[in-house]
């Protein structure tokens, strides 16, 4: 795995031949870094992508089990992958999926608050096909995003979904040529880390804290609730400074309180 940093956005490399598969360790590498994100207030914003060009993630490291990793190990706070059950993380995560996303990759990408996909692209839980079930995940965020029949036949046949048919039923904002993936990613984070921070934080706990409830209950929520981002927000120098600069017609300074 490599990390790098440009202008507030962390980009997370999994880089592991020939699969990107993941394993124990690289779960724990992984939650380190979208660790560092949540608690480094110079970053913003994560891109995660794959090395290579096949495979964005074949998911859990089949050869690791097969040495005995046990299908039950602990893969740390952060879940499987590091982030499929971080459920705290009030900064956005990108996946560029550059290629292959299957089984615990695509529920990795699944995990992600946005996705950008390569034309090349496939999409599938094959844990079907291998006797297990898509538990870090995929059997529960799947069909939250898709229709029921579609999100079934996934998670029933192990079939590859390819990039456009993701954009087309929502799982992918946007599909480009394998070479601007990244470009397009980077450039779709730097746009969240010029909005302001303690807003960005708030919508992820709003979307987060009310999801599950109808818009009746969410309202109440959003008003009576224990939702601390928000909070802040709205009492933040950042809420004044955002219509002062707007009026002054100059870029806001963000100060992050």
């Amino acid at each position: 795995m490599r990390t790098e940093v440009d202008g507030g956005v962390l980009t997370v490399t999994l880089d592991r031949p020939k699969a990107n598969a993941i394993d124990v360790a690289t779960s724990h590498a992984l939650y380190e870094a979208f660790d560092r994100l949540r608690r480094d207030d110079t970053l913003r914003v994560a891109v995660l992508t794959g090395a290579g060009e096949r495979f964005f993630s074949a998911g859990w490291d089949l050869k690791a089990a097969a040495e005995g990793e046990a299908i039950d190990a602990d893969h740390g706070p952060g879940g499987f992958a590091g982030l499929t059950e971080l459920f705290d993380l009030d900064k956005p995560v990108i996946a560029a999926v550059n290629g292959l996303a299957l089984g615990g990759g695509f529920e990795l990408a699944l995990a992600a608050d946005l996705v950008v996909a390569a034309e090349p692209a496939e999409f599938a839980l094959t844990e079907v096909t291998l006797g297990m079930v898509a538990d870090s995940g995929g059997a529960l965020r799947l069909p939250r995003r898709l229709p029921p029949a579609i999100a079934t036949e996934l998670l029933l046949t192990g079939r590859r979904m390819p990039a456009a048919e993701a954009a087309h039923w929502g799982l992918a904002n946007r599909v480009v040529p394998a070479a601007e993936l990244l470009d397009e990613a980077r450039a779709l984070a730097h746009r969240i880390v010029a909005a302001a921070p303690l807003a960005v934080a708030a919508v992820k706990e709003i979307t987060r804290q009310t999801a599950h409830l109808d818009l009746a209950t969410a309202y109440h929520h959003l008003r009576t609730g224990d939702l601390p981002a928000y909070r802040a927000m709205l009492t933040s120098t950042d809420a004044q400074e955002g219509p002062r600069a707007f009026a002054e017609k100059r870029p806001p300074r963000w100060t992050g309180r």
